[in-house]
């Protein structure tokens, strides 16, 4: 396959049409139409439904643009990788971490290393199970991620540990209370995360499960800030990691330690069998640093990561 087709089968699904397509590219229509139809051709299968101007990507073209995006992600960081040895650039560093991570941990880490970054940083936020996926793929040298990382392809260096807060608007009653009781939630909207598969939330529904205080609306959302926004504009308490609580302050909210001990564990981690770079290593250690500054932080090593996943008792 021809890369330029692959670049104007991304662009046509980006802009929804031909025509955008071949304005945004600097092509043609006609030429943009011809490559489009040699890539089906060449892949044995429609790529878009056309009725009439309008067309529509089929579900094949969906998936098969999955892989395709992957792969040209991959070849311009080669191409940026090349330009910058061309220019004698020092080393890039390619992080990813769980958005909660990427927001209120990493950034404070770099922060700490001032003018011992390297020249070229990238920081993306993904969901958990992606962060794995682009370790394992190289497309990342360093990962953030909470709990469950663990895969042999993969070098985990510390886990952290801290505590669930309770994050409600500043007016509400619960707010000037110094701890929040869980038994204190039961007539109120509870916000929480969406992903029941990872162990956070699994603690946080066993924690509500025991006080008693199931609630009688639950709002769903697939990350702490949508979470803290959401309780900042009335809409429920939330119950969320302590990273974004205290690492993206957020102004009309308060957050407030809750009486059981939730615990919200992540991982730092790079590919296995390649070893971190200098900058990577002085990231992993300042990550540490800046963990501190969270409630009840404790740093684990890797070693404890089957005795952590072991279901257990939420303390008092």
């Amino acid at each position: 396959m021809d890369l330029r087709q692959l670049e104007i089968f991304c662009a046509v699904i980006a802009a929804g049409s031909l025509t955008l397509a071949a304005r945004q590219t600097g092509r043609s229509q006609s030429a943009v139409t011809r490559m489009v139809q040699e890539l089906e051709a060449q892949l044995g299968f429609a790529l878009f439904d056309r009725n009439g101007p309008r067309i529509t990507p089929t579900e094949r073209a969906l998936l098969f643009h999955d892989e395709v995006e992957r792969s040209l992600a991959g070849l311009r960081a080669i191409e940026e990788r090349a330009a910058a040895l061309a220019r004698e650039e020092g080393a890039r560093l390619d992080i990813v971490a769980a958005p909660a991570l990427a927001s209120g941990l990493v950034p404070a880490a770099l922060g700490r290393l001032g003018t011992c970054l390297p020249h070229r940083i990238s920081l993306t936020s993904q969901p958990a199970g992606e962060v794995v996926r682009a370790l394992l793929d190289r497309r990342a040298h360093l990962g953030f991620a909470s709990l469950p990382l663990e895969h042999r392809g993969l070098d985990l260096h510390w886990i952290g540990e801290s505590h669930c807060v309770a994050v409600l608007p500043a007016g509400h009653p619960l707010a000037a209370q110094e701890r929040v009781a869980l038994r204190d939630l039961a007539g109120q909207r509870l916000i929480t995360l969406a992903d029941p598969h990872r162990q956070f939330r699994r603690h946080i529904d066993a924690a509500l499960a025991g006080a008693g205080s199931r609630p009688p609306s639950l709002m769903v959302v697939n990350a702490s800030l949508n979470a803290i926004m959401a309780a900042r504009t009335g809409l429920g308490v939330a119950l969320i990691d302590p990273v974004t609580a205290v690492g993206v302050p957020v102004e009309g909210v308060m957050a407030r330690p809750i009486d059981v001990t939730i615990p919200y564990f992540w991982g730092v981690a790079t590919p296995a069998a390649h070893p971190p770079s200098p900058a990577a290593q002085a990231v992993i250690t300042a990550a540490a640093e800046a963990a501190a500054m969270l409630p009840g932080f404790i740093q684990h090593p890797p070693q404890a990561l089957a005795r952590l996943m072991a279901p257990e008792d939420l303390a008092p």
